[in-house]
């Protein structure tokens, strides 16, 4: 989204502060480029923990995108989005009952496995109901990835099921009347800014398939090669160029797809298709001084926005954060920390961020803020509750997901009137 070409001031008049914007055409086309570039044979699944909200996934849903889907609620989203079930994936390493048996009535495409219990429980499931079901099995990898700013297999890790016990499964396909096991998923890791470590990885990925299918005899009717598309957020960093990434990634998926021919192939993307289509968009209550340092305290926080307190980072570094509108949006640039309203020092959005002078009103947005936001987030800490969801969509704006009120957040707790209970025992 352009900033420059947003009416910031109406949107925060409309909507309330603070509030997530979503530039909902530049979803859509970003999606369709990747697409366009990649391996036709390749389907693109968006992973909904990124970001769950519905009117976010209905346009990559219509862009193309299947769903990769963690919680009974994600899977209902995808289902009240249209997709269908042929295009859903259920993954996660600690799904409930109620989980797998919504995901064998739902009939979808398959269910990621994490463990050998699991297996059972979907078996289970699926025997009380008649039925088989797809699984493909997650598979932690030996192999650890580098280039990766988290990683996710290759160590001891509550995901998937490690690569020696798979290959030393060698019935595991047979042992299951209602469960097909019908191929395998691999998640190397996440937020890679590399094309040469996705190849990689792929790679490797590839070739475990191809092992597991001669060790196990499963068949291969499906490979879901994970995914970890990184997007920059910091200097010093690039964006994946995705034409690099498909010049030398479609090679190695055609060579695969000529030996297997009726493998669907499958990718997860969650941060790269939204994390650059998003604004937090925050307005500024007071400004002051302390110890010769300036700081500009918002509504908007790390209670709605807790990527940017740089977990896992040993030194802070700052999301892209901007004036976009105000009493002056010229002066001299100086170092501003940004904070929000919660009664802890951790809240801090941006620290010595080079901003205009801030004045009470002033409207700053923290770019790059599509995924990973709210609900990765403790917003009910001070009992703050949802911000405003909005999508700007052809030059108008939609509301996607009403702002908590106080009595929103309060509803949820029953009165027991439980202090006149205790005086009443006490009397």
């Amino acid at each position: 989204m352009n900033a420059e070409n947003v009416d910031w001031s109406g949107i925060a008049d409309r909507y309330g502060t603070p509030a997530y914007v979503y530039d909902g055409d530049g979803l859509v086309e970003n999606l369709r480029e990747l697409r366009a570039v990649l391996d036709p044979a390749l389907d693109v699944f968006f992973s909904l923990k990124a970001n769950p909200n519905r009117s976010v996934y209905e346009l990559l849903h219509t862009a193309g995108a299947g769903a990769e889907v963690s919680s009974l609620a994600e899977l209902r989203t995808a289902l009240a989005a249209g997709t269908s079930p042929r295009d859903i994936l259920f993954l996660g390493p600690g799904k409930s009952v109620e989980e797998i048996a919504a995901a064998v009535d739902a009939g979808i495409y398959a269910i990621v496995c994490e463990s050998f219990g699991e297996l059972d429980l979907i078996e289970r499931c699926a025997r009380e109901r008649g039925v088989r079901r797809r699984v493909l099995l997650r598979v932690n990898p030996a192999h650890a990835v580098t280039g990766s700013r988290l990683t996710m297999g290759g160590r001891p890790r509550q995901f998937g099921i490690d690569e020696a016990a798979v290959l030393a499964a060698h019935d595991i396909g047979s042992r299951h009347q209602h469960v097909h096991i019908a191929g395998i998923q691999v998640y190397m890791g996440t937020r890679i800014l590399d094309e040469d470590v996705i190849v990689r990885n792929t790679g490797y990925v590839l070739d475990l398939a191809d092992r597991v299918a001669a060790a196990t005899g499963i068949p291969l009717e499906a490979v879901d090669i994970g995914g970890g598309l990184g997007v920059a957020y910091f200097e010093g960093e690039r964006d994946l160029d995705v034409t690099v990434l498909a010049k030398k990634l479609n090679p190695l998926l055609q060579g695969f797809r000529s030996a297997h021919p009726d493998t669907r192939l499958i990718m997860e993307s969650g941060r790269y298709l939204t994390a650059r289509f998003g604004t937090y968009l925050m307005r500024v209550r007071y400004t002051k001084e302390s110890l010769g340092e300036r700081f500009a305290v918002t509504d908007g926080g790390t209670h709605h926005h807790m990527a940017a307190v740089g977990i896992g980072s040993f030194v802070k570094r700052n999301f892209p954060i901007e004036l976009l509108a105000g009493e002056s949006d010229s002066g001299t640039p100086g170092p501003w920390h940004v904070t929000g309203p919660l009664c802890t020092p951790n809240d801090t959005v941006a620290k010595n961020a080079q901003l205009p002078p801030l004045h009470p009103g002033d409207l700053l947005g923290v770019h790059r803020s599509g995924a990973y936001g709210p609900t990765a987030s403790p917003v009910l800490f001070l009992s703050h509750g949802y911000p405003a969801e909005v999508v700007l969509l052809g030059g108008r704006s939609f509301l996607a997901r009403t702002r908590d009120t106080v009595d929103d957040v309060l509803a949820r707790q029953p009165e027991h009137h439980l202090g006149a209970y205790v005086r009443g025992r006490s009397g």
